[in-house]
C-alpha cells in the first residue's frame, strides 16, 4: 500500500468550493464576524463608521476590528503579521472577505481608535450580562505589571540623574588634565590625540545638557520619573527585577471567571487601585451592591471607605510587614487592644491609653498615650524606647479596616479563591497568549490595546462555555442560550 494522495495543483475544479466551505460551522471567526457586525460603530466612535462621499473608499472600521479581535484571540498583535494573515490564513482570509489592508493601515486603525476599543470590550460585557454569565454578587481586583516600549537604560529619577551628571563632571576633568598634557607636549602643533580629547569633552557636555534638561523637567513636572521613549511610563518592580512597565489592572466576577472591568495606570503599586476598580465592576455589572476582594497591596483605608460609600463591600488583607518595634523586639500595635466604648488603648500591662492631640503647625496630631503608667510601667523595657513613654497612632479609617479584618477572618477561603480566579487571566495573557509586553506608546493607546486583550480572554471563555452555534443563535433571537456541558 502507499501513502494518501493529494489532489494535483493543477487539476482544473469545474465546480469549486466557496470559501465559506472552508470555515467549520462552529469555528470561532463566524462569532466575531457576527458579534461586532451588531455594533453602532459610529456610536460608539469609531473612524471612518460613515464612509465618505469623495476620494479612494476606505476600510469599514468593522472589518479592521474583526481583524484585531481575531488577531489578539491567536496571538498574532503586530500589524506586520496580520497583513501576512489576510494573506496566507484562510480563517483571516474568509473573515476579511479577502480584502487585504497593509500593515500601516492596520496599526492607524488600532492607534487613531485607542479610546473607542475601550467602549467596543464594554460592549462585549454587556453582551455577557444579557446572557447572564456575570454572578454580579463577587468580584476579584488583581494588578499585573506589562513591559513598556521603553528600555530601563531611557528612564531617569532625579537620584540618577545626578550621578550620571557627577560622572560626567568627573570624566570631563580627567580629559581636561590629558588635554593639558597633550598640549605641553605637541607644543604650537595640536595632534590627533589633542582632537580627539576636545570630541570627547564636546560630546560629554552635550550629554550633561541632556541630563540638566532632564532635571529641570522632572522638577517642573512635580513627577519622579522621566522615561523618554515613552513618557508615561514608569519603572516599576516585576517578578523582582526593575523594568519600565504600566500596571494593568482586571476586575474578574467569581461565576465564571470573565473580567468584568479593566484599567492601565502608570501607578508604581496597586494602593489606589481598589476603590476605581470596585466601582468600575460595580457600574459594568450594573448591581446596586457588590463584594470586592483583592490581596495586601490594595489594603488602604481611605480606599476602604470610598469602596463602602459606593455601596461595595472590601475584603482585602492587612499587609505583612516587619514594623520598627517588632524588628528591635519591642510591643508592636496589634499587642494592644483597642477599646470603642472607652476609645483607649490597653497595653499588655492593663493600663489604658487614653487620646490625647497635639498641634503641629496646619495640622492636629491624634494618639494614644499614658505617660504617667509609662514611667513606672515593669515592661517599659519591652515597648518603648522613647522618654514620652509609648504612643499609638490611629487613623480615622481604622475602625473600617478592623471590621474588614473580621470580614476575612469569618470567610477564610476568600483569598484562596482569589488566588484562582483573578490570577488566571493574566497568566493567560502573558504567558499563554505571549502578551505580557505592550506594542503601543501612551496611556490612551495602551488602554486600549489592553482592552482588546481582556475582549479576547472573555471571548475564548464564552465560545468555550456556550459553544459558537449556541451564540450565533442568542445573537439571532436575544435568548440566553444553556451552557455547554462540562
Amino acid at each position: 500500500m502507499g501513502y494518501r494522495e493529494g489532489v494535483s495543483r493543477d487539476q482544473q475544479v469545474l465546480f469549486p468550493e466557496t470559501l465559506d466551505d472552508y470555515v467549520a460551522a462552529d469555528n470561532p471567526v463566524r462569532f466575531i464576524d457576527a458579534w461586532v457586525g451588531t455594533l453602532d460603530m459610529k456610536e460608539l466612535g469609531f473612524e471612518r463608521a460613515v464612509p465618505a462621499k469623495e476620494g479612494t473608499p476606505g476600510y469599514d472600521p468593522r472589518t479592521l476590528l474583526k481583524l484585531f479581535i481575531y488577531g489578539y484571540l491567536n496571538r498574532t498583535r503586530s500589524s506586520r503579521r496580520l497583513e501576512k494573515e489576510t494573506h496566507r490564513n484562510v480563517e483571516v482570509i474568509w473573515l476579511m472577505e479577502k480584502l487585504r489592508p497593509d500593515h500601516k493601515t492596520i496599526a492607524e486603525f488600532r492607534r487613531r481608535n485607542a479610546e473607542v476599543l475601550v467602549k467596543a470590550a464594554k460592549e462585549f460585557t454587556i453582551l455577557c450580562r444579557k446572557l447572564n454569565l456575570f454572578g454580579a454578587e463577587l468580584v476579584f481586583v488583581d494588578g499585573s505589571k506589562f513591559r513598556a516600549v521603553n528600555g530601563k537604560g531611557r528612564n531617569y529619577n532625579d537620584a540618577k540623574l545626578r550621578d550620571l551628571l557627577h560622572r560626567i563632571d568627573a570624566r570631563i576633568q580627567e580629559y581636561m588634565a590629558e588635554l593639558e598634557v597633550a598640549d605641553r607636549a605637541e607644543g604650537d602643533q595640536p595632534g590627533a590625540t589633542d582632537a580627539q580629547l576636545r570630541e570627547k569633552i564636546a560630546a560629554l557636555k552635550e550629554k550633561k545638557e541632556e541630563y540638566e534638561g532632564h532635571r529641570e523637567a522632572l522638577k517642573k513636572s512635580g513627577e519622579k520619573q522621566l522615561s523618554e521613549t515613552d513618557p508615561e511610563s514608569r519603572l516599576m518592580k516585576q517578578q523582582g527585577e526593575m523594568k519600565v512597565c504600566y500596571n494593568a489592572q482586571i476586575a474578574v466576577d467569581a461565576k465564571h471567571h470573565l473580567i468584568a472591568a479593566c484599567d492601565v495606570t502608570n501607578q508604581v503599586n496597586d494602593e489606589q487601585q481598589l476603590a476605581p476598580m470596585a466601582i468600575a465592576a460595580k457600574e459594568a455589572l450594573g448591581v446596586e451592591a457588590l463584594e470586592v476582594v483583592a490581596d495586601a497591596g490594595y489594603h488602604v483605608g481611605t480606599q476602604v471607605v470610598e469602596c463602602e460609600a459606593n455601596g461595595i463591600t472590601p475584603h482585602a488583607p492587612k499587609p505583612r510587614t516587619s514594623s520598627k518595634n517588632g524588628n528591635q523586639g519591642l510591643f508592636t500595635k496589634e499587642d494592644f487592644t483597642y477599646s470603642a466604648e472607652q476609645d483607649a488603648y490597653k497595653c499588655p500591662a492593663g493600663e489604658l491609653l487614653t487620646l490625647r492631640t497635639r498641634s503641629t503647625g496646619q495640622r492636629s496630631l491624634r494618639y494614644y498615650a499614658n505617660g504617667k503608667a509609662c514611667a513606672g510601667c515593669p515592661l517599659r523595657a519591652q515597648c518603648t524606647k522613647s522618654i514620652q513613654g509609648r504612643r499609638i497612632m490611629r487613623t480615622p479609617e481604622e475602625e473600617r479596616l478592623e471590621a474588614m479584618a473580621g470580614r476575612m477572618g469569618a470567610r477564610p477561603g476568600l483569598m484562596v479563591q482569589r488566588a484562582s480566579t483573578v490570577e488566571h487571566p493574566f497568566g493567560t495573557m502573558k504567558w499563554w497568549w505571549d502578551g505580557g509586553h505592550f506594542l503601543l506608546k501612551g496611556l490612551r493607546k495602551v488602554r486600549g490595546e489592553f482592552s482588546l486583550m481582556t475582549l479576547a480572554y472573555n471571548l475564548r471563555r464564552v465560545v468555550n462555555l456556550l459553544g459558537v452555534e449556541c451564540l450565533l443563535d442568542a445573537l439571532r433571537t436575544g435568548e440566553t442560550p444553556p451552557l455547554q456541558p462540562a
